[in-house]
């Protein structure tokens, strides 16, 4: 259903409000330079500083702006199963094309908690969802095992995974579990060319937003099993993937926002923060290296 190069989208703000002509701005520039699919609303978005209200107003200007040129997957997860079973709900009025949701975090639910939880959402909604596994941010991991139970339970609800675990074998258990048709996107720009050839179908990245048609081009190639061609975007495009981590994220993607989108905003939301001078010269030579600047 979803595969390519799929950022998940800075939110800009300017003024501690959301910037709605930079962002629109954003939205079609992505789609012109080869982006598949868009993320509004994600870790990246920002969206844990964002009112309900504000959050699926930047989801409807995001499908708005589209206009059904690539799909819209906004972000709607919560620890809160009552809340998750409202954003999803919220996202489909939005008019979005799926919705993307982390299991519960900082609740620490076992896997039957994690089971019930989706099966609650799935329950109120027919919007197609992909499962965002991120332990290093929820500290909750929806196990392999756990995965296939949800997608066999519900298997035209819940479509696909954006896979940030880091563990690349995962991609085969969960291709066994789930099924061959199971859409896998990694959810690690830096490990995605590895992902793809296990079986993943794309990349819900961080680096495409600065750098939208190289990513689409690598992932192009992966789709066309062009290897050789992807490892020479892998090599072009791998010191900026690090770089995007060099400080709290999103500081440093907003930065490189605005390196190579003139008049950007760097405005962040407590308690992010400008990224470090070190983050910053990083992040410089890695767009130097890539030719982005």
């Amino acid at each position: 259903m979803f595969s390519g190069s799929i950022p998940a989208l800075v939110t800009p703000f300017r003024s501690g409000y959301f910037a709605e002509s930079d962002f629109r701005a954003l939205v079609d520039w992505q789609i012109e330079q080869g982006s598949s699919a868009l993320v509004p609303c994600g870790t990246t978005g920002e969206a844990a500083t964002m009112s309900a209200e504000e959050h699926f107003h930047v989801v409807k200007v995001c499908v708005d702006q589209a206009k059904g040129r690539v799909p819209v997957i906004a972000g709607a997860g919560s620890n809160d199963t009552a809340v998750a079973c409202a954003n999803v709900q919220a996202a489909k009025e939005a008019g979005a094309d799926a919705a993307l949701m982390v299991p519960p975090y900082y609740n620490r639910p076992s896997q039957e908690g994690i089971f019930r939880h989706f099966e609650a959402v799935a329950q109120k909604t027919d919007l197609p969802i992909v499962l965002y596994n991120v332990p290093g941010r929820t500290v909750t991991d929806i196990h392999p095992s756990t995965m296939a139970r949800i997608v066999t339970a519900f298997p035209e609800t819940f479509v696909g995974v954006k896979d940030a675990t880091g563990n690349l074998a995962r991609v085969s258990e969960q291709r066994a579990g789930c099924g061959p048709d199971f859409c896998q996107l990694s959810g690690n720009d830096e490990t995605a060319l590895a992902f793809n050839a296990m079986g993943g179908v794309g990349c819900i990245s961080v680096t495409a937003n600065v750098a939208p048609k190289l990513c689409a081009e690598f992932q192009a190639a992966l789709a066309a099993g062009d290897y050789a061609t992807a490892l020479t975007y892998q090599d072009k495009l791998y010191a900026l993937h690090i770089a995007m981590f060099t400080d709290a994220s999103p500081g440093p993607v907003k930065y490189a926002m605005t390196r190579v989108r003139e008049g950007f905003p760097m405005e962040l939301r407590l308690p992010m923060t400008e990224p470090s001078d070190g983050s910053k010269a990083a992040i410089d030579a890695a767009l130097t290296a890539a030719g982005l600047v």
